[in-house]
């Protein structure tokens, strides 16, 4: 028993002897340098350098990789709207085959949120709402979301393409030149107003709904402080091989095909259906007024009329013809 407990002795002090001999070498030899610390956690210096390679090749790549424009464009109107007002609708989608056609949304205080909602839902970067009021007013609004800006227009001189019956035709989903009167790089809101109609009216390319060709043109022009717009069908002449002379491109023509309207801005917003006011046209009258005093010089009319009917009367009273004695000379009995 006594060797038993000797033996267990030797070996506890072999134990202790070779901690602290453990302990010492880790006192003598320095601290190991600590790694960077990430969101996925500790970052070794190997792989720090193999991300940064892998980073700067997908920042070259995204240099390389050319621009592709996916701009979608959402057009609704609100319930309510006039049949006319409708087929214009119906025209602009028919001419934008890059765009979504929605429900009708109630024009209400909350319409904002309610069409940013369903922008982001249709995966669509812009709209074009056509809200009606009265059956009588067309507005449209035109909008970038979800961080705007916005513009809102009334829309004037509205003829649709089946009301015209123009002679002018082209081919449906093909994309279209886009053409701009000189006078749209005058002032800083009529250049937004150009880059928000070049973004929604311009076709992107290669987009899986468009026909690669270039026959007919969206002319926009400013007259008058109102923005109008024509489409035109590009026709070339043909001979008798079905193939464009040399000199043919001189000889092109235009021909009207539709639709026409006239857009009178009246409000730039900064953000999405609303938000700080960039821009208000001053010269704005809004149609309520035009009708208050048309009826005005109506009820004018009818009060001079009454006027003069009243001043003849005391007329007569006043100057009362003296009674004819010959009035019933031949009068039988």
């Amino acid at each position: 028993m006594g060797k038993m407990g000797k033996g267990k002795g030797k070996k506890r002090k072999q134990e202790q002897q070779a901690l602290q001999a453990k302990k010492a070498k880790k006192a003598e030899s320095s601290a190991p340098i600590r790694p960077a610390r990430t969101l996925t956690g500790w970052k070794d210096a190997d792989a720090d350098a193999s991300d940064d390679h892998g980073i700067q090749a997908e920042a070259q790549a995204h240099n390389s990789s050319p621009f592709r424009n996916k701009e979608k464009v959402l057009v609704t109107c609100s319930r309510r709207i006039n049949f006319r007002y409708r087929h214009l609708m119906l025209n602009v989608v028919s001419l934008l085959p890059h765009s979504k056609k929605d429900s009708k949304v109630e024009s209400k205080e909350t319409k904002g949120a309610t069409l940013n909602e369903l922008i982001d839902l249709r995966n669509c970067s812009s709209c074009l709402f056509f809200e009606c009021r009265k059956a009588k007013d067309l507005y449209l609004w035109m909008v970038k979301s979800p961080s705007g800006p916005s513009v809102k227009f009334l829309v004037n001189a509205v003829h649709t393409m089946e009301e015209l019956k123009l002679t002018g035709n082209h081919l449906k989903g093909s994309r279209p030149i886009l053409s701009f009167s000189t006078n749209f790089d005058d002032s800083p809101h009529w250049k937004l107003v150009k880059e928000m109609l070049t973004q929604i009216f311009g076709t992107p390319k290669e987009h899986r709904k468009s026909k690669p060709f270039h026959d007919h043109v969206f002319v926009f022009s400013i007259v008058d402080d109102h923005v109008w717009f024509r489409n035109y069908q590009i026709s070339v002449p043909h001979n008798e091989m079905d193939k464009v002379d040399k000199g043919g491109l001189d000889k092109m023509t235009l021909i009207e095909v539709g639709p026409r309207f006239c857009l009178n801005p009246i409000k730039i917003f900064g953000g999405s259906f609303g938000g700080p006011t960039l821009y208000e046209n001053p010269f704005y009258v809004s149609p309520n007024q035009i009708r208050a005093l048309e009826k005005k010089k109506k009820a004018s009319k009818y009060v001079t009329k009454v006027k003069a009917k009243t001043r003849r009367k005391i007329h007569e009273m006043e100057n009362a013809l003296v009674p004819d004695e010959f009035a019933d000379l031949w009068k039988e009995d």
